[in-house]
């Protein structure tokens, strides 16, 4: 993984943590955002608009269900992104 991309998965999970108020090394790649750490529909929407303002990129609300962890986060910003 290049520095850039591991800089950009940092930002993320940053943002993701932040938003859900929880510790940094409670969270991984494959922890459930609903299940694991409490997210409600609204906290996902506030990482979706804090993603969208951090990265400068557009991210359909139909994404939403694919934001279930951090690694499907990765994969809709990059997508969107175009990375």
């Amino acid at each position: 993984m290049t520095a850039i991309v591991e800089e950009r998965r940092e930002t993320i999970k940053e943002i993701v943590t932040d938003i859900l108020e929880i510790d940094p090394d409670e969270v991984t790649e494959t922890s459930l955002f609903k299940e694991e750490h409490d997210a409600d529909s609204l906290r996902a929407i506030e990482i979706l608009a804090a993603l969208e303002r951090t990265f400068n990129i557009v991210i359909e609300q139909s994404e939403l269900s694919r934001m279930v962890n951090l690694r499907g986060v990765y994969e809709v910003v990059s997508d969107a992104a175009g990375w």
